[in-house]
């Protein structure tokens, strides 16, 4: 993730040295954990990273007994947040105990969600449970928004789930997956959560992984670059209007240079402490801060490279398969430089990026080490 907000207005925020810091929060040493704790959702969106539907497979999936153990050794591993994802994690019936679980032995645990599912009851529910943040997809204005999720209305009953976790209690924030298709959107998203208070707003970048391979069309270099300048136009106008909204892009630690590279031009001080953090924060994180746990207990770097399976929690625990010296791909995600190839190897901002996602490499070339085709640095720009 890249603080937009903190990056290039200098804002100091509540998750900043979770982001920025080497260790997570209150100390905990482990990494943050994706629970696709279901396959299972009640729409079918078109960009949809697992794939998951109203018809989803869901024999197999851990038990609550069982996730309750993966909870249990996510919490002896260190692990500082989980998130309960899916599939729609809402369909799990034995949700708001799973994160009653988590709180309890002081994993953060916050749910993404499509918010069509979040009636005043479960919003209670997942309040008295001790969630800690709700997010919520809004992949558009409301045309755009009913057309990704495939359904008239879901805009609406998004909305309203927003304001009723709002209402019990909880933290919102919005999810927004940039396509070509979407991104006319960004400024009247933006300007919604605004002006309905809500305080933070996460950009994801389309990863072809699920329905996101062959669904909407990903955006060209120049697009991202653009949209990237607009949404910290965006940030910098609410920050001095007082609106103190936490803006970040995920998915593409491209980003950060960007930011770095424009800030030279504007403030140069900015600019170098900018830099710190992003070294700080060490680049994209996943086998190293960051995995994910699928339905069926299939753990993997993270939520996108699911054809990479280091393990099954019901074989070995979480905590044997993350700490195994033995396992290549996670070495290989550890060493520092990573062994990528191509632009990437030669870059002189790879110490800010790490490689940038692993998963959409692979994705698109058949080569986990090549070059990530989502960075929309220009040659010049990544020269030493």
């Amino acid at each position: 993730m890249i603080s937009i907000s903190t990056l290039y207005c200098g804002a100091p925020l509540a998750s900043h040295g979770l982001r920025y810091g080497r260790r997570s929060g209150r100390g905990r040493p482990g990494p943050v954990i994706v629970y696709n704790c279901t396959a299972r959702c009640n729409l079918a969106c078109a960009h949809c990273y697992s794939a998951s539907g109203p018809d989803a497979e869901t024999a197999g999936e851990l038990t609550g007994g069982e996730a309750g153990a993966l909870i249990d050794d996510l919490a002896a591993a260190g692990t500082p947040v989980i998130l309960f994802s899916g599939g729609e994690p809402l369909l799990r019936t034995d949700l708001p105990d799973l994160i009653a679980r988590a709180a309890a032995a002081e994993i953060r645990p916050a749910v993404s969600s499509n918010g069509t599912l979040i009636t005043a009851a479960v919003a209670a529910a997942l309040a008295d449970a001790g969630c800690a943040y709700v997010g919520v997809s809004l992949d558009g204005l409301a045309a755009t928004h009913d057309a990704f999720r495939r359904r008239d209305g879901a805009f609406a009953e998004a909305l309203a789930g927003m304001d009723r976790a709002a209402a019990a209690g909880i933290k919102v924030g919005v999810r927004m997956t940039l396509t070509a298709d979407n991104v006319a959107d960004v400024p009247g998203v933006f300007g919604l959560i605004v002006e309905r208070g809500v305080r933070r707003i996460c950009f994801y970048h389309l990863v072809p992984s699920g329905r996101g391979r062959d669904g909407p069309i990903d955006l060209t270099a120049e697009r991202r670059r653009a949209v990237l300048d607009r949404i910290m136009d965006l940030t910098a106008e609410a920050w001095a209007a007082g609106r103190q909204i936490e803006v970040l892009t995920v998915d593409n630690h491209a980003d950060g240079p960007y930011v770095v590279l424009r800030l030279l031009r504007e403030n140069p001080a900015r600019a170098e402490r900018a830099l710190e953090l992003l070294r700080a924060n060490g680049g994209n994180a996943s086998g190293v801060r960051l995995t994910a746990v699928g339905p069926t207990g299939d753990v993997t770097p993270d939520q996108f490279w699911r054809q990479r399976v280091l393990g099954n929690v019901r074989r070995r625990p979480f905590s044997a398969i993350w700490t195994d010296p033995g396992d290549e791909l996670l070495s290989a995600l550890r060493r520092r430089p990573r062994p990528v190839t191509g632009r990437c190897a030669a870059c002189r901002w790879l110490d800010v990026c790490n490689g940038n996602l692993r998963a959409r490499a692979e994705a698109v070339t058949a080569d986990p080490w090549a070059a990530d085709p989502g960075c929309h640095l220009t040659e010049e720009e990544i020269s030493a």
